[in-house]
């Protein structure tokens, strides 16, 4: 089961945030075990495809909280290794550098480490998760006009951990023995961004010769 897969070894509680859980009877809680179901199946494309009859937004919605929470455990198991002295800026290998902005609290960019970096962004995210305004949690409430801009921001800026973790830690994955799982969790990302094209193919660029070869080889998983 690629899921049961994909989740061995990660120990939860690792996570540098909060697990973001939808509850049981909550909006969102029957797509969630649809989107486990699939992603089960090890068929990558299915995994991402909006289940028919399904809105797009509350698909959209439901696995943009999966991959936080995947991402936050991810990173959170290799904090240990990302300090300031190891990473003292937030990078994803030589030719690039992302300073921190939101927009909002913070407009002017700011050069922090990779760590700190990667707490604002976590922060930012979570703060969206939580604001029902954006992730509306009564049946009857609507997704805003602007959602699929605000899941748009999202996945650039969850993109940027991965592409930290494969440059800077890719070492440290394997001599914990999860290269499979990021890898998996990195292709089905990778998967669902380009379904519903979330973000600017330019901003990829760290990874690009990964993630052609995961498109490469975009065909049934055999387990």
């Amino acid at each position: 089961n690629l899921n049961r897969r994909k989740m061995q070894n990660l120990d939860p509680s690792k996570s540098i945030k909060p697990i973001k859980t939808i509850q049981k009877g909550n909006r969102g809680y029957g797509l969630r075990q649809i989107a486990r179901m699939t992603l089960g199946s090890g068929n990558m494309q299915l995994a991402v495809e909006v289940p028919g009859g399904e809105d797009l937004s509350e698909w959209l919605a439901v696995n943009t909280i999966e991959f936080y929470n995947e991402i936050s455990i991810l990173y959170g198991i290799l904090a240990e290794f990302c300090t300031q002295e190891s990473c003292p800026i937030m990078s994803a290998g030589p030719k690039y550098e992302y300073l921190w902005a939101d927009g909002h609290n913070v407009k002017t960019p700011l050069k922090v480490s990779a760590s700190e970096y990667i707490d604002y962004l976590m922060t930012w995210v979570e703060n969206q998760l939580n604001n029902e305004h954006i992730f509306p949690v009564q049946m009857d409430v609507p997704f805003p006009k602007n959602f699929q801009s605000i899941i748009k921001v999202i996945f650039k800026r969850l993109f940027r951990v991965y592409a930290h973790i494969y440059h800077s830690h890719f070492h440290h994955i394997m001599s914990l023995g999860l290269e499979y799982h990021l890898n998996t969790c990195f292709k089905h990302f990778i998967f669902f961004i380009d379904q519903f094209k979330l973000v600017d193919p330019k901003e990829l660029a760290p990874l690009a010769e990964l993630i052609q070869q995961f498109k490469n080889r975009k065909s049934k998983i055999i387990l």
